[in-house]
């Protein structure tokens, strides 16, 4: 992805966007969230798992990588989920997309501290990391309610 802005004397100057992916997990009307192991200004904040899309790789390439390497889970990609949310002072951009299991696959936090499982209503229980939380209220439509 490609952005121009103005540097201070008028003129326009081209960057490159790194793009990071994340995954709304959705199992049973519930979303996977996952607590930060580091690094230690984020640890225990919760985020949707992802990273970095590589050089030559395909958005949703990136997920299914991202998802089995720190998950060791197989997913299938989905629909977009919410906007693209500017991060990092502006050098990357987050997109998330809805995701699912495969093959009764079961997450495991190889590189989280914790892993849970929430309903609609259980969304703001976490902390989530400041880039995923505008995505909780896209995603909020598409989990059931907390059975009660």
């Amino acid at each position: 992805m490609r952005t121009e802005r103005a540097n201070g004397g008028g003129q326009t100057e081209r960057r490159d966007l790194k793009v990071i992916v994340g995954a709304a997990i959705i199992r049973d009307g519930r979303v996977l969230a996952c607590a930060r192991a580091a690094p230690p200004e984020v640890a225990g904040m919760w985020e949707f798992p992802g990273g970095k899309v590589e050089p030559g790789e395909g958005e949703t390439d990136a997920l299914v990588r991202e998802c089995a390497e720190e998950l060791a889970v197989r997913v299938e990609v989905g629909d977009r989920v919410g906007r693209n949310v500017r991060m990092a002072h502006g050098r990357s951009v987050l997109k998330v997309y809805a995701a699912r299991l495969l093959h009764g696959d079961e997450p495991e936090a190889l590189e989280h501290e914790a892993l849970r499982w929430l309903a609609a209503d259980e969304l703001d229980s976490v902390t989530w990391l400041p880039a995923d939380a505008p995505i909780v209220a896209a995603l909020r439509p598409l989990l059931a309610p907390a059975p009660g």
